[in-house]
């Protein structure tokens, strides 16, 4: 579906590019909605985005109508607010510092079109900015702190396509243009493909995915009907212009992975990772306290704080086991045989979070996982203890990671009361795609935890399901895109 650019006024920007289309303002909010437009890129170039404005409501009713604004409205919304512009530039103060550095007056403004500024020295600045900030122009103006000749952002607003410099032009027409043509070739000879953005890091040391499953994730990504594109965290500016974001990255609440999947539920793609079930997986505090409260079985556990600590290990007995509240992959897991290990630990750990929890030693051969996808069982695997270890993974002094064994078993071959507990736990997070930890003692299941990232390697979690697995998964997000739409 081509993209619609719309603006005050098409003779004052008289931009054409093969594949884009460009409207007036008042034409795009007389027209409605249009069967089958649903999911259509609108490009808000108006000159105000001030609140009830010609601009606001191009966005507002883009919403409404199933497009995808480019402001959306919550960037708007974002323009206005100084806290939010001086939060947000809190993170690029070294950069704007550097970029700046040359520039000899007390104020700058640096206009970004489409991701891009005139002068090489500040593109990388720019190309943030658009980050944080998507809209196609916006000026940044920036001051000098009077007192220590800090540069600071002062405010980010939108350039009406009618005020662009003559001067500048040219230039914009160019970045329009080649924003455009990115995305046309993205879409090669599959046009009538959904586009689907698979979130990875190459350079992550224990990714949820090894690279043949990421393989088959493409390839099931293809035969559902989507065009698979593998994303960085440096395509962050660009997410809204896909239909589906799948993650395949670890994810964490104060991460790229939350703000990418906010920024793509926000602009209406079907999402697995949501951003609720990253923020309710990712830290063990509350999720010990979720479980608790909906009365599902977990090993006995106590939220513990400086002043409690000794007394909570003696109620569970030694040995225990501390954790802190984000840890992933048997990080951020220890176990303690005495109340001096104990304080040692804890001492480390309460340097980075005032809470951990402490959990009774429950030991077991193996912990279950079971995947749930839709609220449902996908696949089950037993993880074994590594080889004279308590821990399914073991970190030896030299950095290494050794695993122990593991098998794959059909879902129906799982004990019922076991695939009952996961069930629960899975449903106080989500729908989404989650693996299920829990240890069997005496014909009972405990959880573990539940993570919103587990996960599926080529050869482990596939061995009963093969490519089915893989399909289910994209079959899942396809669903959750014909319900957004």
């Amino acid at each position: 579906m081509i993209p619609l650019l719309v603006v005050d006024s098409p003779e004052a920007f008289p931009f054409s590019a093969e594949g884009v289309e460009v409207v007036s303002a008042r034409e795009y909010l007389r027209s409605g909605a249009t069967p089958g437009s649903r999911g259509r890129r609108v490009y808000n170039l108006c000159r105000s985005y001030r609140y009830q404005s010609v601009g606001y409501y191009v966005s507002l009713l883009a919403e409404a109508r199933g497009h995808r604004p480019i402001p959306a409205v919550s960037t708007i919304e974002d323009f206005k607010s100084r806290e939010i512009v001086r939060v947000r530039s809190d993170a690029l103060d070294d950069l704007v510092q550097k970029s700046l550095a040359p520039v000899k007056a007390e104020r700058f403004d640096l206009s970004v079109y489409f991701g891009r500024n005139l002068a090489e020295r500040h593109q990388r600045l720019a190309s943030e900015l658009y980050k944080l900030f998507p809209a196609p122009l916006v000026r940044a103006s920036f001051a000098r702190n009077p007192r220590d000749g800090h540069w600071e952002l002062r405010s980010v607003g939108p350039i009406a396509a009618g005020d662009v410099p003559e001067a500048h032009r040219e230039f914009v027409l160019e970045a329009a243009r080649a924003h455009f043509a990115r995305r046309a070739s993205r879409k090669g000879k599959g046009e009538n493909r959904w586009d689907l953005a698979i979130l990875h890091d190459p350079a992550e040391a224990q990714p949820p995915s090894n690279a043949r499953a990421m393989r088959k994730f493409q390839q099931a990504a293809v035969a559902s009907g989507f065009t698979p594109y593998l994303v960085t965290r440096d395509d962050y500016s660009t997410i809204a212009e896909y239909d589906a974001l799948f993650i395949r990255e670890t994810t964490h609440v104060r991460h790229h992975t939350y703000r990418f999947a906010r920024r793509a539920m926000s602009a209406g793609l079907a999402v697995i990772d949501d951003p609720e079930s990253i923020v309710r997986c990712s830290n063990k505090v509350f999720l010990a306290e979720l479980l608790e409260r909906s009365g599902i079985s977990t090993p006995r556990t106590r939220v513990i704080h400086r002043d409690n600590r000794e007394a909570a290990a003696r109620e569970l007995g030694y040995p225990c086991v501390v954790k802190t509240p984000d840890g992933a992959f048997s990080r951020g897991v220890f176990k303690v045989d005495d109340p001096a290990t104990l304080i040692a630990k804890t001492d480390l750990l309460f340097e980075k979070s005032e809470l951990l929890l402490i959990q009774e030693w429950m030991p077991t051969p193996f912990d279950w996982r079971i995947g749930l996808l839709d609220g449902k069982p996908l696949y089950a695997c037993q993880y074994f203890m590594a080889r004279r270890h308590w821990q399914i993974v073991q970190t030896t002094a030299g950095g290494k990671q050794v695993s122990g064994a593991h098998r794959t078993l059909p879902v129906g071959e799982v004990p019922r009361f076991v695939l009952d507990t996961a069930i629960a736990a899975g449903a106080r997070i989500g729908d989404g795609l989650y693996g299920v930890d829990l240890k069997e003692v005496k014909g009972k299941a405990f959880v573990i935890e539940v993570n919103d990232n587990p996960s599926i390697d080529a050869g482990c979690e596939d061995q009963v399901l093969g490519e089915e697995l893989y399909l289910a998964i994209m079959a899942s997000l396809r669903r959750r895109m014909d319900r957004r739409r």
